[in-house]
């Protein structure tokens, strides 16, 4: 990855993951600087049952703001908004967020290729995904949109992930343009801010 190739490139960022991303997650939030250009959404396969603990526990390690996102939200640059669980998260032109309960894609809600595919029509190239380890395929749709869209495509590594089945089949079904190891996934974030 050159030095400043992709600064200034994006105005939203996901990051998504099932099985063995909490961990990731755990190492990558302290290390994202606190004056990000952008927001980001996270979604991730969970209990469907409301848990402030994951919020707190975001909180506590990151440097940003963390808030699980509700119905209407505007994103706003330097704050990190978590798809709340048993809903799936959708992003709207006047890029606010709306949430929907509809039946369950791939086995889960929150679905990663819908919050995806809806932010990829809506930001098209101004956008990056990271899909981190995880057990089924969601997500691998997603990103192939997000490329045909002309956005930026990333996946934790699979050798080096808990569960290598997720970004592994990302691999398989789209183009990825970065492919990280832990240590690089915050430094990779924070080259994508001005």
């Amino acid at each position: 990855m050159e030095k400043d190739s992709l600064k200034g490139k994006i105005d939203l960022l996901l990051i998504a993951g099932s099985a063995g991303s909490l961990d990731v997650l755990l190492k990558v939030l302290p290390a994202i600087k606190y004056n990000l250009s952008f927001p980001i959404i996270i979604v991730l396969h969970r209990k469907a049952s409301y848990d402030s603990s994951l919020i707190n526990l975001f909180n506590s390690k990151a440097t940003l703001p963390v808030v699980e996102a509700e119905e209407k939200d505007s994103l706003q640059n330097g704050k990190i908004y978590v798809a709340p669980s048993d809903y799936h998260l959708l992003v709207e032109t006047d890029h606010s967020v709306s949430l929907d309960y509809s039946e369950k894609i791939q086995y889960s809600r929150p679905c990663i290729d819908v919050t995806f595919e809806t932010a990829a029509e809506v930001y098209k190239t101004r956008i990056a995904a990271i899909l981190l380890s995880g057990a089924n395929s969601d997500g691998a749709a997603g990103l192939k949109s997000i490329k045909n869209h002309g956005g930026i495509t990333a996946v934790q590594n699979p050798q080096y992930a808990e569960v290598s089945y997720m970004p592994q089949k990302a691999i398989q079904i789209a183009p990825i343009d970065y492919i990280l190891n832990i240590e690089e996934i915050a430094n990779f974030i924070n080259k994508l801010s001005l």
